[in-house]
């Protein structure tokens, strides 16, 4: 390819903040290299429009954006094109439909923002319809392994940590306990973060297993030392004592996780008799102005994958390593799935800090472990 001329962005997934800075800096970027950026509508959607809803993106159609939540292109986190939903019910491949959007646009490259799902579908068309794909990582669970901060996470962060501020003082004037349910469809990273952040007593996160009797004993023990209220935090995909995911069925039919912090709350009423109040943030973690760090990171990646493009490398993912942004396999950076390690330093942090975030133990060596082997505490939790 020689040097290429007119690129495409979209944004996929979930939004987040930070999203829009994306856009901007690509845009900056470009027209540095003298390279038209087309910025695609509602992700692969867009793509399979007729005609392709698409528009060029200038310096005055991304001025101001840095600070806007969401993302002036439009997402989606529904229709995968390799079986995309008809009204009758059936599922059909449209992916080829969505290829000849690309080359339909005249594009020398694509730039995908999005989570392990979004790229691996984008990869995928990429290589069944001759694409040059690049990627930037986005996802407020920060479950990438190949990069230490994905777009939208810090920002989840801080609003959640906000929340614990906000609700510390009301839990103070009732004598009550607050739990905070938060996002985290298989990882706790934004609870840990933010539990530690706003000062929980307690963050419970889908990794770790915890019992509501040692929970309860946690309440009781600040109570019996004259603390009369207790934070709680608790990922949304945190399972109940036996094992069952916590979810319901919208009217759309489609099951979502929900409810843990109101389980939590019944358990912990019956136990010990605490007065509990749950506060779900459901997508307010989602939006409003990105933080000054996503807007930090995702100017770097924009500026740094539209590099990418003018070097002619593809297949490549940006990511954020030691202060810097570096560039991986595609392939590989959605293949390392990063949980909470019972070893990581913010589970040290918690442990340290006397938080209960479930059953673990730490050896003389500084290393956490889980022992479900711990002395059952005195209150009982039937």
């Amino acid at each position: 390819m020689g040097k290429p001329k007119r690129i495409g962005i979209l944004t996929s997934g979930g939004d987040c903040g930070g999203l829009n800075a994306v856009t901007r800096a690509v845009v900056r970027r470009a027209q540095a290299y003298d390279i038209e950026v087309m910025g695609i509508q509602d992700s692969t959607l867009g793509l399979l429009s007729r005609p392709v809803r698409a528009e060029l993106l200038d310096l005055k159609r991304v001025s101001g954006i840095l600070r806007y939540g969401g993302t002036i292109l439009g997402t989606t986190n529904k229709g995968n094109p390799f079986a995309f939903p008809m009204p009758d019910g059936s599922v059909i491949d449209r992916s080829q439909e969505i290829i000849d959007g690309y080359h339909e646009l005249g594009l020398d490259a694509l730039i995908g923002v999005g989570g392990d799902g979004s790229l691996a579908i984008l990869r995928k068309l990429a290589q069944q319809g001759n694409w040059n794909l690049v990627a930037v990582p986005k996802t407020i669970d920060n479950d990438l392994g190949a990069t230490e901060s994905s777009v939208g996470f810090i920002t989840a962060v801080n609003v959640a940590t906000e929340a614990l501020d906000r609700l510390n003082y009301t839990a103070a004037s009732h004598s009550r306990v607050m739990i905070l349910e938060v996002m985290g469809r298989d990882a706790g990273h934004i609870a840990i973060s933010a539990g530690i952040a706003g000062g929980a007593h307690v963050i419970l996160i889908p990794e770790i297993p915890y019992s509501i009797a040692r929970v309860c004993q946690t309440l009781d023990e600040r109570q019996r030392t004259g603390r009369n209220f207790s934070l709680i935090v608790v990922a949304e995909a945190v399972k109940t004592e036996t094992g069952e995911p916590v979810k319901f069925t919208n009217s759309l039919g489609q099951t979502l996780y929900g409810g843990i912090g109101q389980y939590l709350a019944d358990r912990i009423s019956t136990c010990m008799g605490a007065e509990t109040r749950v506060t779900s943030l459901g997508h307010l973690q989602r939006g409003g102005t990105p933080s000054a760090f996503d807007r930090l990171i995702a100017s770097a990646f924009g500026v740094s994958v539209v590099d990418l493009i003018v070097q002619g490398k593809f297949d490549r993912m940006v990511a954020w390593q030691n202060r810097e942004v570096i560039d991986v396999p595609i392939a590989d950076a959605i293949a390392q799935y990063r949980a909470v390690e019972l070893d990581d330093t913010l589970v040290k942090t918690a442990v340290g800090l006397g938080i209960y975030v479930g059953d673990l133990e730490t050896d003389n060596n500084g290393k956490t472990n889980y022992n479900q082997n711990l002395a059952i505490p005195s209150i009982a939790c039937a």
